[in-house]
């Protein structure tokens, strides 16, 4: 499998610099990463919410070696809130963040991130949208759960991600489901061990469904992050089976992944969300979605050979 292979080299320094100095890496990442700034980023949010788009909007960037980074993380978000404020797009246009960027895993580094993103998740509120915690690595979930439950004391809003390839997961969709949190459900995209997690894409998808079976038969608000037709028809599926109105869960993917598919969800009716991320920290992020997808690796490697 080529996923664990590549979410390695995302660790890796030497092919780091070896992709950033491929001429064709830039034209390639702005599929995924409109912009490095939010300057660039703002224009793009115009244009999706003109076309009936939602917004969840990430800045990139986790390698977080000390506090004054974990700090500017906090600062680039707030600046982002500043800007999305005179939009007036509201919840049209949330959040998402790694609490890694807050400085999670650092010494002291739960406390550290809460204290970081509090600013945050308030600033979102002031301008009516809200925040969603990103999953990282299995390591990190205690600790991103236990935040997103003090943040929910203050700002009930205040959503987060589930990864359907590990074990605990459908113990943990039961918990929020009946809490009424916003839950977004994804695969999962980190190299994770045999112990914890299924490795085989075929037990992932099946864990998928039927934790988002206990997402739409909960009181939360489910958020159905994935690219695959078949999940989607049956979220579609299973939203009717729970009697669900086309504003009680919603559609989320990637920027620059089945834009066509993002169109036709949202000229449906349905809420479609486009998670959009920006700034200069892309390499990581970049080979997360290499890694789970291969259209989009191949659409890479071609990309390499044919205007490298």
């Amino acid at each position: 499998m080529l996923g664990p292979v590549i979410l390695a080299a995302s660790r890796s320094d030497r092919m780091r610099r070896l992709i950033s100095a491929a001429p064709v890496t830039k034209q390639v990442v702005d599929r995924f990463i409109p912009g490095e700034d939010v300057d660039d980023i703002v224009p793009v949010v115009r244009d999706l919410a003109d076309d009936g788009l939602e917004l969840t909007m990430d800045v990139v960037g986790e390698d977080i070696t000390n506090p004054a980074q974990a700090a500017a993380a906090r600062d680039a978000y707030l600046e982002l809130v500043d800007r999305l404020k005179p939009l007036e797009l509201g919840t049209r246009a949330e959040m998402s963040v790694k609490l890694s960027m807050f400085g999670q895993a650092l010494e002291d580094g739960h406390e550290l991130a809460l204290k970081n993103v509090r600013p945050v998740v308030e600033a979102a509120a002031e301008i009516g949208t809200t925040v969603t915690l990103d999953a990282e690595d299995h390591t990190t979930l205690d600790s991103m759960f236990a935040i997103h439950e003090e943040l929910r004391k203050d700002f009930p809003q205040t959503g987060c991600v589930i990864q359907a390839y590990l074990f605990r997961t459908e113990a943990d969709a039961r918990r929020l489901a009946a809490s009424g949190s916003r839950v977004r459900l994804v695969k999962g995209a980190y190299k994770e061990p045999a112990s914890v997690a299924y490795q085989d894409k075929h037990e992932i998808d099946r864990a998928y469904v039927r934790i988002l079976r206990t997402l739409m038969e909960g009181e939360g608000y489910p958020m159905i992050g994935s690219h695959d037709p078949r999940l989607i028809a049956i979220g579609q599926e299973l939203a009717h089976q729970a009697g669900r109105k086309l504003d009680e869960y919603e559609f989320q993917m990637l920027y620059g992944i089945r834009t066509e598919e993002h169109r036709r969800l949202a000229a449906e009716g349905h809420r479609m969300r486009v998670y959009t991320a920006y700034g200069t920290d892309w390499y990581g992020y970049f080979m997360r979605r290499l890694a789970e997808k291969p259209a989009n690796l191949r659409f890479f490697a071609r990309s390499m050979l044919t205007k490298g």
